[in-house]
């Protein structure tokens, strides 16, 4: 009788398909193995890549791998570069943009896990 494994490796993350050219594969979240507690996704945003504003209902955590990444929190403007990191806690305002020219390589992490119907995007 074999032991169940307590690791799981992912080598196909699930693509989440986009019209704004940014690269998202989620390799643990809702959308690649159904977990509700936690997602994270390996994301590229191209230069001039931005999203509307959103207050979701989960934390956010973001490294930045290459690249600059620029955070409009609560009205204030932030920008982080490779190596650095951000928590942006659960219902605050937020928008992520990239207007710069060299895309941005990032990891997100959401705490219980990411969801079109938890992030709350603004109309723009």
């Amino acid at each position: 009788m074999s032991t169940p494994k307590k690791y799981t490796v992912q080598k196909s993350p699930f693509v989440v398909p986009t019209t704004d050219g940014k690269v998202i594969k989620e390799h643990f979240g809702l959308a690649s193995d159904g977990n509700s507690k936690i997602s994270i996704a390996h994301m590229v945003a191209p230069p001039g890549w931005s999203e509307p504003f959103q207050t979701p209902e989960f934390d956010e955590f973001t490294f930045i791998i290459k690249g600059k990444k620029q955070f409009i929190v609560d009205g204030e403007t932030l920008v982080l570069e490779a190596g650095e990191s951000i928590k942006i806690e659960k219902h605050t305002r937020i928008q992520y943009s990239n207007p710069f020219t060299e895309p941005c390589e990032y990891l997100a992490i959401c705490m219980p896990a990411f969801s079109i119907d938890a992030v709350n995007r603004e109309k723009s």
